[in-house]
């Protein structure tokens, strides 16, 4: 089993080291093992944890849902309802950005066209003078 410390795993996944130390203080790693010097020693799942919550800190999902994700999944199997849940009503909302996002988009992309028509006008009034 291949085991890393914090900086090799900051550098693997480009996330600050410092960030990771958050991520356990607020109980979001709680899965990772400490050597006899007191170093934190990450396995590959643990990997796979904080690519998760990388995941969702980007979609973001607030660290108290994370948390409560992490804390049920501690708690056993028998929570997957209460963890989907929580997936589920996160999804609703990431849905409802995307509509925003899209209208956004197209926002910023009619104002570009806008800008776009404006440059090639001036650029064909003044070849003619």
């Amino acid at each position: 089993m291949t085991e890393y410390n914090i900086n090799e795993v900051s550098k693997m996944m480009n996330i600050p080291s410092h960030t990771i130390r958050f991520y356990e203080k607020e109980g979001l790693i709680p899965f990772v093992k400490r050597g006899e010097n007191g170093y934190r020693i990450f396995r590959e799942e643990d990997l796979g944890w904080l690519e998760f919550i990388r995941c969702l800190k980007i979609t973001g999902m607030p660290v108290n849902e994370l948390r409560e994700i992490i804390t049920l999944t501690v708690n056993g199997e028998d929570t997957f309802d209460l963890r989907r849940s929580i997936l589920f009503n996160h999804l609703e909302v990431l849905k409802e950005q995307q509509v925003q996002l899209d209208k956004a988009f197209e926002k910023v992309h009619t104002k570009l066209k806008y800008f776009d028509r404006l440059e090639e006008e001036f650029k064909n009034q003044h070849k003619i003078l």
